[in-house]
């Protein structure tokens, strides 16, 4: 009997080789994480969109003259609605909160929330 000589690996099946021991601890969470990350990361450039082209139709209206806006309490105003902590400023704490809150809805029930963690941030920060 001949034996067949195996095909040379191509670039992929080389890499996945080398992989292999991280993408072993790749599981569910991971994944639902970086896909939850990639949807919240649309949809967080949609949002940031809407608001943008809002504003800049309100200051429009503002510099032409047709209405009057008070700028800084509009700021108070926002600042005291998304403010977490009651310090009276955003910060890192605030964001903080946010992403715990997140996690929370998110992650409940998922068997591996530390992978979930690990994908949702490798989705917003390197996608």
């Amino acid at each position: 009997m001949v034996e067949k000589k195996s095909e040379p690996k191509d670039l992929m099946e080389q890499a996945i080789d080398q992989a292999k021991p991280i993408l072993a601890k790749l599981g569910f969470g991971t994944v639902v994480g970086y896909c939850s990350g990639m949807a919240l990361k649309k949809v967080g450039k949609a949002v940031a969109t809407i608001i943008g082209m809002g504003f800049v139709v309100v200051q429009s209206a503002v510099y032409a003259g047709y209405i009057n806006v008070d700028w800084d309490k509009v700021q108070t105003d926002v600042v005291k609605s998304v403010d977490t902590n009651s310090d009276g400023k955003l910060d890192a704490e605030d964001a903080k909160m946010y992403w715990s809150k997140v996690k929370a809805i998110l992650a409940n029930g998922i068997p591996d929330a530390g992978g979930f963690s690990l994908g949702f941030l490798w989705a917003v920060r390197y996608s």
